[in-house]
């Protein structure tokens, strides 16, 4: 699931994911991430920082989430003796198992290498020859633009963005960060300061550095442990610390004359992250105190960045809401009101709280609100109803709604940095997994979709888009997306990949990837099951798939599947499916209760051991994600629920798929000890079924765990990214017999 995605938008407000479960290219940008959670109201303090001391003001707290992704460390408690030798025991009987999987998959592995290193180079092609798509998103503030490349900052002016004419003020290499890359940049107004932030591929905390800017930029301060952080004006950066995967403190940072740095805001609720965020007019910066299903702002006024925060309107259970400003009036985008999907509301500055709310805008039922952007006389929405995007127009001069169909082959939208709210146009790229990013524009002034010519990158016309309703087991439909060459014969006979995630209100991801063009290519059908627990057809499609309803998203996916066999989409002897993170639990699941579908499984960092790791308070994320699985630990009916369909509890001896599993040694979010227990049990439930069948010829699957020491559960570099993706492809042809298929000859060697 690796996304390139761009600081813009109120996009990391939306999809209610956590900043854990996107993965980013080595050098793309993170945007901040809404990260949901649910639990009873604690208090959130506000530190008025407006005079020389700080002054205690207790209110009440706030809300919204993340996805998938515990943290494997543990708590800090001394623990009795008894407890460190069992502890001892434990730590040792870990490392011999990760050490005998080690030195399995370094005796297996030889098996793939010839097959890995042809699909290797097969990307790399792919992605020289799209690479050019892909560049970094350019800043602009006033007559200068900002932009990242190969681990450098640029300046140059507007007109002449050429590489003679550009200025170096950063490189990760030169200041001794070569193994980080950039996630974020902010510019200060008036340009003095730059603020980056810098990650490495094995950490989930990042650092901010501010550099002083001019002729000789230097490193004015270095930060530790930063998620967010926005410029509220000249010489005052806001930023959010993290700690354990948590963000719950708001600090300010000044840098001239009287330089100091102070706690304004702490969040007491482990179920809510915060985050900050800047208006698009850049009149307010926004506190973001979210869980799941409640969220609460508070409002630093840029003009006098050193007042306390101004509450919005108090948290109230089950209401989510995010902030935008536009001529002294709040705009405010909320699942305030029936039904409880997105609205676009307005309020004054003065009177913000939500008996105040005005309705501007409803969204249709079962259209998900992919991202928004805030413009002096326009808003823009970026919309996903039943398969199709769609851009829709708010005018705040005519007062009327301009609704645009985009081109049918387009699954993902990606909106460019868009840093002056008075501009006349909005550009945004389109792109689904088997067409490069393409550049498009909406001209306010004339009111039309301008496809930009800068790129000639053709659209792949080859490629047939097919969307598909499955019936499920209580009779709603799920939407299929399914790509397949034009050409293809027999598509019975085809391989077949089907993805699935249904977690966290979270879409599948359907960007461009290089590795989805090469399957379509060789002749593979891909098909992407959107099943509730995800987010393409709103909340309420993420509601119905959550905590009591889990099976719901199980039940869809045997129904996607059973559909594709049945409308001629390949067969289960040359089907796979794939999965990671959160995706892993219904991809388990799968196996366990209807394996005769698929043949092979690929999983990445999966999430396969639901009861245990919700049992377990002392990691970070267990909290606040009883929102999305249940507390087992306070009811028993959720404990069996959670029972009946995790992946690992769930196992028995039977015929199992092949399953190919990459997981990272410092995977803070889906702790390796679970990995390794459910391939040790999955393992032995393979070959206890074929000791106890004597049927001639009778299958074994290969069950394989290749546990990676770099990486994480979120970013990884390209050359790692492209090692895995070759891996799991060269696993998935030998499982398939994919030669066999293609040539009509002996299967692959």
């Amino acid at each position: 699931m690796k996304v390139r995605t761009s600081c813009v938008g109120l996009r990391n407000l939306l999809q209610g994911l956590s900043y854990s479960v996107r993965y980013y290219s080595k050098h793309s940008w993170l945007q901040t991430a809404c990260i949901y959670s649910k639990i009873n109201p604690k208090q959130c303090c506000i530190l008025d920082c407006s005079g020389g001391t700080c002054t205690h003001r207790t209110l009440p707290p706030g809300s919204i989430l993340p996805w998938r992704c515990f943290s494997c460390k543990e708590g800090t408690k001394t623990p009795s003796k008894r407890k460190q030798n069992a502890s001892i025991t434990s730590d040792r009987l870990y490392k011999n198992l990760l050490k005998s999987e080690q030195e399995n998959w370094n005796s297996i592995s030889a098996r793939y290498k010839a097959m890995t290193k042809r699909i290797k180079e097969k990307l790399e092609e792919l992605h020289d020859k799209y690479a050019f798509n892909l560049e970094s998103p350019r800043i602009r503030v006033g007559e200068n633009v900002y932009f990242e490349e190969n681990g450098c900052i640029f300046l140059s002016k507007a007109d002449d963005v050429h590489e003679e004419n550009c200025d170096v003020l950063f490189s990760t290499e030169d200041l001794g960060f070569s193994d980080a890359f950039i996630q974020r940049i902010r510019i200060s107004p008036d340009q003095r300061y730059m603020a980056i932030s810098l990650k490495s591929e094995n950490s989930e905390e990042a650092t901010c550095i501010v550099m002083k800017l001019g002729h000789f930029p230097v490193v004015e301060k270095v930060i530790p442990s930063v998620f967010s952080f926005e410029w509220a004006a000249n010489d005052v950066l806001y930023y959010t610390s993290q700690k354990n995967l948590k963000c719950q403190n708001v600090f300010m940072t000044t840098f001239t004359n009287q330089k100091h740095t102070k706690l304004v805001y702490t969040e007491q609720d482990a179920r809510f992250f915060v985050d900050i965020h800047c208006t698009k007019d850049r009149r307010f910066l926004t506190i973001n105190s979210n869980s799941k299903t409640t969220s609460e702002v508070w409002l630093v006024d840029c003009r006098h960045p050193f007042k306390s925060p101004a509450l919005v309107q108090v948290r109230t259970k089950g209401v989510i809401y995010h902030i935008e400003h536009r001529n002294d009036e709040l705009y405010i985008l909320t699942t305030y009101g029936e039904p409880a999907e997105y609205k676009l509301m307005k309020a004054p500055v003065a009177a913000s709280g939500k008996e105040n709310w005005q309705l501007v805008y409803a969204l249709e039922k079962k259209t998900k609100l992919v991202d928004m952007e805030m413009f002096s006389e326009h808003c823009v929405m970026f919309l996903k109803n039943a398969g199709h995007l769609y851009l829709n127009v708010i005018s705040f001069v005519s007062h009327s709604v301009q609704s645009i169909k985009l081109p049918t082959w387009a699954c993902e939208f990606e909106l460019e940095s868009q840093p002056e709210h008075t501009t006349s146009t909005c550009y945004f790229q389109l792109t689904s997994p088997v067409h490069p990013p393409k550049r498009f524009a909406y001209s306010f002034k004339e009111n039309n979709l301008i496809e930009q010519a800068v790129q000639e990158v053709p659209i792949i016309t080859n490629c047939h888009t097919t969307r598909l309703l499955a019936k499920s087991k209580d009779e709603t439909l799920v939407p299929i997306t399914v790509f397949h060459n034009m050409n293809s014969k027999e598509l019975h006979r085809k391989p077949l990949l089907v993805h699935v995630y249904g977690a966290y209100g979270i879409d599948l991801n359907m960007s461009f990837k290089e590795d989805k063009l090469m399957l379509i290519e060789e002749g593979w059908i891909l098909a992407y099951c959107h099943v509730r627990g995800g987010g393409e057809l709103g909340l309420s499609w993420h509601k119905d798939g959550c905590r009591h309803n889990k099976l719901k998203g199980l039940h869809d996916l045997k129904a996607c599947i059973t559909l594709l066999h049945e409308l001629g989409f390949s067969q289960p002897k040359y089907t796979a499916l794939a999965a990671a993170s959160a995706g892993g639990v219904l991809a388990g699941a799968l196996c366990n209760t209807a394996p005769e579908l698929v043949r092979a499984m690929v999983l990445q960092a999966p999430f396969v051991d639901v009861l245990n790791t919700m049992m377990k308070t002392h990691l970070p994320l267990t909290i606040e994600e009883q929102e999305e699985w249940g507390n087992p630990l306070a009811d028993e009916k959720c404990m069996k629920y959670i029972k009946s369909y995790c992946p690992y509890q769930n196992i028995k001896p039977q015929c199992y798929p092949s399953v190919f599993i990459t997981a990272y040694e410092n995977d803070q979010r889906v702790p390796l000890t679970g990995v390794l227990r459910y391939v040790q049990k999955l393992r032995k439930a393979a070959l206890d079924h074929t000791s106890r069948t004597s049927e001639k010829g009778n299958w074994i699957p290969n069950i394989i765990l290749d546990i990676r020491a770099s990486g994480s559960h979120c970013d990884s570099s390209w050359e790692d990214s492209l090692n895995e993706v070759a891996r799991h492809l060269a696993f998935l042809n030998k499982e398939l017999e994919v030669c066999h298929l293609q040539h009509h000859s002996k299967p692959c060697k």
